[in-house]
């Protein structure tokens, strides 16, 4: 028996030990997402049937939550194919993809055990519509997004300010009334999540609606470490109070470079879901240019589509979809493996730096009158060409004091005819060593050569 005891203790030490080795870090969870550059946002719901604001529109009582309900008669999916999506969001030089499993109306596009609410049982398509997505994710080695919202304004349970029928009937809560309303709504989001773990192993969440409760009544922290338990190498977005591994600031892109990984959550027209009445669509030089924006300051670009609800994308949203993979296809030897470029001043646009810092990728958004500038590179430089053309640039140095340390003004050749795209020029300038910068205010110079 003691021989017995020992060996028992022996086995839970090792077992502990393997598991804090194979628990992974922040920074080692978020390796791939922050190399990733591009994902696809897909919010599609119930509201693309009239074309109304997904679950927002009977927030705002624009619709009655029956007649919102009633949208899932219409819903059939019968066009929907996931294989087509990934294909397309692989060619365009995605890595990521995030699908709406389940918005703030409550409506869960898989096979949930824990709400009848849900597309299987309450509309035409009578399938689950988020197993596929993942299957043809991953057959194109696409990293797999799940959203979820964690508000859920058609829970009984969940409080809401706009009038709701009794639901209770599309939530099964046997053996539950010994808990609080709150206790039985915080374990049907967990069970839910489990259920997504378990089923699916997403590389992602991309949780929405924190704001409406604290942390300690979500139970964040709590909610965390489940999810890192069911899946250690998860990713989660920052909308789990402060909890998240990094930053979605969304609409409106960041003037000042965020800390740390984050992610630009953007639509085409001004709205998520399917709205064929909204037509006010970016122009596609807009999306390339908003795109180069958020990867020189470090970030991904998250590009939302709104589905049909037949499944099909509108034709406006793939000509951007497929405007910005050329743009990245032409210039992904600046996009991939590139990192935030350089600081404020040295230069009058976006930048990308490679990774072990050698070379500098300038972005020309309109061709420049007279030369190209850049400041305070103290390197020798190797070469400058148009990225995509491979034009070679000539180049020279004007002013400075190079024995003091002050670099001077690097002047650069502006490209001329096709080799300025049409949306973002690519200027790549390849260093002889690891880049050195002068960040100094400017001084006398006391001595001359």
């Amino acid at each position: 028996m003691k021989y017995l005891k020992i060996t028992i203790v022996l086995l839970f030490l090792f077992t502990n030990q393997i598991s804090a080795q194979e628990k992974l870090t922040k920074e080692e969870r978020l390796e791939w997402f922050k190399d990733a550059k591009l994902g696809v946002f897909i919010h599609w719901g119930y509201y693309g049937v009239k074309g109304i604001g997904e679950s927002w529109s009977m927030y705002h009582k624009r619709i009655s939550y029956d007649d919102y309900m009633a949208q899932g008669k219409e819903f059939t999916a019968k066009n929907y194919d996931p294989e087509a999506w990934a294909k397309l969001f692989k060619k365009i030089g995605a890595r990521y993809a995030v699908l709406t499993t389940k918005h703030h109306d409550g409506v869960a596009l898989w096979d949930t055990k824990l709400s009848h609410l849900n597309v299987l049982e309450k509309t035409p398509a009578k399938r689950d519509l988020v197993a596929p997505f993942v299957d043809a994710l991953r057959k194109e080695n696409l990293k797999v997004g799940l959203y979820y919202s964690l508000i859920d304004w058609s829970h009984p349970d969940y409080d809401v300010v706009f009038p709701r029928p009794d639901t209770r009937k599309n939530y099964p809560q046997k053996n539950q009334n010994q808990l609080s309303p709150w206790q039985r709504f915080l374990k049907f989001n967990n069970g839910q999540l489990k259920e997504l773990s378990d089923t699916f192993k997403p590389d992602l969440y991309w949780f929405d609606g924190d704001w409406e409760k604290s942390s300690e009544q979500w139970r964040a922290q709590s909610l965390k470490d489940s999810l890192l338990t069911w899946n250690p190498k998860v990713v989660v977005n920052s909308r789990l109070k402060t909890y998240g591994d990094y930053s979605t600031p969304e609409q409106g892109i960041p003037v000042v470079r965020p800390d740390g990984a984050w992610e630009f959550c953007m639509t085409m027209n001004n709205n998520w879901g399917y709205f064929p009445s909204d037509t006010n669509y970016k122009p596609k030089s807009q999306i390339i240019r908003t795109f180069v924006e958020v990867i020189a300051s470090g970030g991904n670009l998250l590009l939302n589509i709104g589905p049909k609800p037949d499944g099909t994308i509108a034709k406006e949203q793939v000509e951007r979809l497929e405007a910005l993979g050329d743009w990245i296809r032409k210039h992904e030897t600046a996009v991939f493996n590139s990192k935030a470029g350089l600081p404020y001043g040295h230069f009058y646009g976006p930048t990308m730096l490679n990774k072990d810092e050698t070379k500098i990728y300038l972005a020309l958004f309109d061709a420049p009158k007279n030369y190209i500038s850049l400041k305070g590179i103290q390197n020798k430089v190797k070469s400058i060409k148009v990225v995509g053309s491979n034009q070679e640039l000539s180049f020279e140095r004007n002013g400075g004091a190079a024995w003091n340390n002050i670099p001077g003004i690097l002047r650069i050749e502006i490209p001329q005819g096709k080799n300025l795209d049409p949306n973002v020029t690519i200027i790549e300038v390849e260093l002889e060593d690891a880049l050195k910068l002068y960040r100094g205010h400017g001084n006398a110079v006391e001595l001359n050569k």
